[in-house]
């Protein structure tokens, strides 16, 4: 993108801080807590509730069309100064060619009583600057929003004030491991540290609580796994598969996190045999800083032979669970006895 996401997302502070909202923002990205989070401020900001039903317009997917589109743009506010339009999950780069004019004809002429939102959650935020008008109508008059997954320093801070909202006081070192075990979105957290709440009875929250009513992410068990598997710890690595086998994973889904894992490992061990650094495996592989660092700092237990072997033994195993007759459990307990034996051998 042309804009700078971090000055885009201050602009948006700004805007609804100071009640001067603009006229076309786009808000896409994978933290969608802090995107329902401004999307509500701005709305706030914008429509009062007691004239919300003629002056706020929602579009979905299910009734969007350019002319009601358009004409929810230029209706005039009902006793209030301002309109809102907010359309869900429209990749307006896919419109035929007679909408896409149409479309760059209202970005670019939005009356100035009116906010347009166009968010994208499950949809992915692509601007096609091939289509140059409407990319030209989209950057000179929006202001795209990226919502992306926070820093872990950012999300420790968070986890703590939110804790403390309720009463709660949680420790730094316990506040990284709800990080990794749900996957580190505020969406995941949020939710997860109501249930630590209201099971706990105690003040001061501990691993145990968390481990009673926090079920982990696929991701988070397998890398789990893995750094057992580094350490030797094969009866332990077993273990972190019976659990996943008995919170009903699909066996297929298993085997591809684990492939999945051990590639991006293998990438950041050549990465390393090169000089390059986390920032670098940020770029490549789209993490954010903290599973960046923290796969850089795996990646270096084993060589670059361990990472090649084991992605042959992933695809060995994929191979078995779908032309054999053989148990798909027993075959991803195999892998992860091979994968140990390969790991003492390294």
């Amino acid at each position: 993108m042309a804009q700078n996401n971090e000055n885009m997302l201050q602009r948006l502070k700004e805007d609804i801080k100071q009640d001067t909202p603009a006229r076309l923002y786009f808000f896409y990205g994978e933290e969608t807590f802090l995107l329902h989070h401004y999307l509500k401020q701005l709305q706030k900001s914008i429509i009062d509730p007691l004239t919300e039903s003629f002056n706020f317009h929602k579009l979905t997917a299910e009734n969007f069309d350019l002319h009601t589109f358009a004409d929810c743009v230029e209706n005039l506010p009902m006793m209030a100064q301002r309109t809102m339009v907010v359309v869900d999950e429209i990749d307006i780069f896919k419109l035929n060619e007679a909408d896409r004019e149409r479309m760059i004809d209202v970005l670019s002429d939005i009356p100035d009583y009116c906010t347009v939102v166009f968010t994208y959650e499950t949809t992915a935020f692509r601007p096609d600057r091939r289509l140059k008008k409407l990319w030209d109508a989209v950057e000179k008059n929006g202001i795209m929003v990226e919502f992306a997954k926070q820093s872990q320093r950012d999300l420790v801070n968070w986890i703590g004030r939110h804790f403390a909202a309720n009463g709660k006081r949680i420790a730094g070192d316990l506040c990284v491991y709800l990080i990794e075990i749900t996957g580190g979105t505020m969406t995941a957290l949020s939710g997860e540290i109501s249930k630590i709440c209201a099971y706990s009875g105690a003040e001061v929250i501990t691993k145990s609580d968390i481990d009673a009513v926090v079920e982990p992410v696929l991701d988070a068990v397998v890398f789990q796994m893995t750094d057992q598997l580094s350490q030797g710890a094969c009866g332990a690595a077993l273990q972190k598969l019976q659990q996943l086998l008995k919170m009903q994973q699909d066996p297929i889904k298993i085997l591809g996190a684990i492939g999945m894992h051990f590639r991006r490992l293998g990438t950041a061990r050549i990465l390393l045999d090169n000089g390059k650094t986390a920032a670098d495996l940020m770029k490549l592989a789209g993490l954010g800083d903290y599973p960046a660092r923290k796969t850089m700092s795996a990646a270096s237990r084993f060589s670059a032979a361990f990472y090649e072997k084991a992605a042959s033994l992933v695809l060995e195993c994929d191979v078995g669970m779908k032309t054999s007759l053989d148990d798909q459990d027993r075959l991803l307990e195999v892998l992860i006895l091979q994968l140990s034996q390969e790991a003492r051998n390294d």
